[in-house]
């Protein structure tokens, strides 16, 4: 992920600023508690795509 594209770049609903969490190749947002998928090196950035970080993962065992 370029450096100077994660300086430009915001969250799409909060315009607030992004974390790139390299292992997972999401931007994360914190205040929204989102992940936008980096795919192919291209941030997607549609809300609808986005992972809810707050969201349980479905595959867990009780």
């Amino acid at each position: 992920m370029d450096a100077r594209l994660l300086d430009i770049l915001v969250c799409p609903i909060c315009k607030g600023p992004l974390e790139y969490d390299k292992n997972a190749q999401e931007l994360i947002c914190n205040p929204d508690k989102l992940a936008y998928p980096i795919r192919d090196g291209i941030p997607i950035m549609w809300a609808d795509q986005a992972r809810d970080l707050n969201a349980q993962p479905s595959n867990v065992n009780p």
